[in-house]
């Protein structure tokens, strides 16, 4: 028993590998040298890339008890002869079908063979890409001027090489390429001979199609594609693995198909890959990661330059012919890396995925200031939002990766205005690169200095508070605007049951006490004060300075108009509402119809307004309480309990 598969194309390639695996005598037939030399010969599987007569074709079929035909979806000739010998010698044939590519495709103009695309052409201005190989390209020498206009990208090979020479493909007309070929490719060529047209065929995903259709829409170029001939219906991959499986009695499982994914994580710089890290990327089929890591490495066979994630599984999806994927993550995988979400979205039913570790930026650093970092609060500041001036202020020591070329520079600065300026400070700029440099001192000493885009911060205080919440009334910087008393500020912020990440609405903000207090509970979120006294808002600012809480942003303004252009919350505390109270929690609920709302009243008034909201606007009312206060005070030998007027707490939620 044996079989005789014909492998034009990717999936024909690997099912000569699980052939080869399972031990199966095959003999697998190629239309070029070029294609057999990309085929793994050895022990049961033979390759052969003769050209084949009819009594070659016969012979060949007679001799065996299975046909898979794995040809190019446009080989339609090849496919016709091939049934035709089947049937004539009563073996099995199975077609591998692959799928198409352009269900979901927008804007494609259809063509249903050759000639109809050039004859659509020939009416038609601006130049064309051409990518669908040599065979049919003499169709486009009839069109008036073509060789200012089309320009053919073909396998390199001396025979299509010559071949597209005799018909008048040469110098500035032809590109001799082996693919696959990335988006990044196809886009690049298509602007360089300012491509107005790509002329392509389906190939699906598998021949990357994909790839073609989304550099055609980045350059803006229209595509043409040729219709699919029509041929016998066929199986697809998996179920042909599956088949061979049971015609020839082995054990099949996804296994069998399955592709090795290594997550590398190649430290700082060209000189800090691990061993293990350079024997993935030595091993690998394909490289993919930005432009800096793979040069890091020194680049490799076929390159896919991108970060995005799901740009890299549609990428992996679409080329199963790598059998071996390194995805290259800067520094250490583990250490705000993308390497999480890409762990968290990659298949593991169709990848082995291994993570190699590589040398973080903060173990670099602090072996190069002799510095520990298991002490150390980690963040990092690069394209997301952190609180790294609020973490400096409570932690003795934070290690931050820092935002583009001004992130540093801006660090300095907020360090320096919101009460920081005796921290001391490391910085490391393009660490392991031939730019590296390292500068340690105070903010004002750094504050002059110009770094990079890749840069890294330590911040040492020395002195950081105990703790930072239930603040005493006289460390606030008063003035003439009230303020809510610490005891009934520490219980509103508690009934708030903020988050580390919430966003809160302070209105009617005084002084700013509820804000600071809520900006320390949510210090990876977002205070916005609204005080409609700009005498007020200037003192919520100073005191946002004071107490080093920069996730407070003041708006000047009556609610809920000063609402307005606020990004959603999750939280409100309405300490004052000036008789807006019920516009004021519409205004909110349009926002964020589940936000929890703590509102201090001080009036039966307020407290009645209060009660007919949560009745009338569908809150979910969990609770309101009465809190009377009573400081005592010293008078002569004695201490008399001074009372303060009670405050009424409404804690409620949206019902949305």
């Amino acid at each position: 028993m044996s079989v005789v598969l014909f492998a034009g194309t990717t999936e024909g390639r690997m099912l000569a590998d699980i052939l080869k695996k399972w031990d199966v005598p095959a003999v697998v037939c190629t239309a070029t040298e070029f294609g057999g030399a990309l085929i793994d010969e050895g022990g049961s599987v033979k390759v052969s890339s003769d050209r084949l007569g009819e009594d070659g074709l016969r012979r060949l079929i007679e001799g065996c008890t299975l046909v898979v035909d794995a040809t190019h979806p446009y080989s339609v000739n090849m496919t016709r002869k091939i049934v035709e010998e089947c049937a004539r010698c009563g073996r099995e044939y199975v077609r591998i079908e692959r799928p198409v590519g352009m269900q979901d495709a927008d804007g494609i103009i259809e063509a249903a063979d050759m000639a109809a695309a050039v004859e659509y052409l020939n009416g038609a201005a601006g130049n064309i890409f051409v990518t669908t190989g040599s065979r049919e390209l003499h169709a486009f020498t009839a069109m008036e001027g073509w060789r200012d206009r089309v320009y053919a990208r073909v396998l390199s090979s001396p025979s299509v090489a010559q071949s597209c020479a005799e018909m008048g493909f040469e110098g500035k007309n032809i590109f001799l390429m082996q693919g696959p070929f990335c988006e990044e490719l196809n886009y690049g060529m298509m602007k360089q001979i300012d491509a107005e047209y790509l002329v392509t065929k389906d190939s699906g995903d598998w021949g990357g199609f994909g790839e073609k259709l989304r550099a055609a829409k980045r350059a803006g170029v229209k595509v043409i594609v040729v219709g699919r001939p029509d041929k016998p219906s066929g199986i697809g991959f998996d179920a042909a693995a599956k088949l061979i499986a049971e015609r020839f009695g082995k054990q099949h499982s996804p296994e069998c198909g399955r592709r090795t994914v290594r997550i590398v994580g190649i430290g700082v710089g060209p000189g800090t890959l691990t061993a293990d890290g350079r024997s993935a990327v030595d091993r690998a089929d394909a490289l993919i990661g930005g432009a800096r890591m793979i040069a890091a490495v020194g680049g490799g066979k076929n390159e896919f330059r991108e970060y995005r994630t799901d740009r890299i599984l549609e990428y992996l999806d679409g080329h199963p012919e790598f059998a071996n994927t390194a995805i290259l993550v800067s520094g250490d995988a583990g250490f705000f890396s993308m390497a999480k979400e890409l762990l968290s979205k990659i298949d593991r039913d169709r990848y082995d995925v291994e993570v190699i570790c590589g040398v973080p930026s903060v173990a670099y650093l602090c072996s190069k200031i002799g510095g520990s970092w298991d002490d150390a609060l980690l963040m990092s500041s690069h394209a997301r939002a952190a609180n790294v001036v609020g973490a400096a202020a409570s932690n003795h020591k934070v290690i931050a990766l820092l935002d583009g070329a001004g992130g540093a520079a801006k660090l300095c600065s907020d360090l320096s205005e919101y009460g920081l300026g005796g921290v001391r400070v490391a910085i490391g700029q393009d660490l392991g690169g031939e730019d590296e440099k390292i500068v340690c001192g105070s903010p004002a000493d750094l504050a002059g200095t110009e770094f990079g885009r890749l840069c890294i911060a330590m911040i040492i205080n020395d002195s950081p508070p105990p703790s930072r919440s239930c603040i005493p009334d006289d460390c606030f910087i008063r003035g003439d605007a009230p303020m809510t008393k610490s005891e009934i500020r520490s219980l509103s912020v508690s009934k708030l049951r903020l988050n580390k990440d919430s966003i809160v609405y302070d209105i009617g903000a005084g002084t700013g006490s509820v804000s600071v207090e809520a900006a320390l509970a949510a210090p990876n979120g977002m205070v916005y004060a609204v005080e409609k006294e700009r005498s007020s808002a200037e003192l919520v600012e100073k005191n946002a300075r004071k107490f080093s809480a920069p996730n407070i942003s003041v708006t000047v303004g009556s609610a809920p108009d000063a609402l307005r252009d606020l990004p959603a919350p999750t939280h409100v505390f309405i300490g004052g509402s000036s008789g807006n109270l019920r516009e004021i929690i519409r205004a909110v609920l349009d926002k964020a119809p589940n936000a929890r709302i703590v509102i201090n009243s001080i009036t039966l008034e307020t407290v009645s307004e209060a009660i007919g909201c949560v009745r009338d606007l569908n809150l979910v009312e969990e609770e309101t309480v009465s809190v009377s206060v009573a400081r005592a005070k010293s008078v002569g030998g004695y201490h008399l309990m001074n009372g303060q007027n009670p405050v009424y707490i409404t804690v409620c939620r949206g019902g949305g």
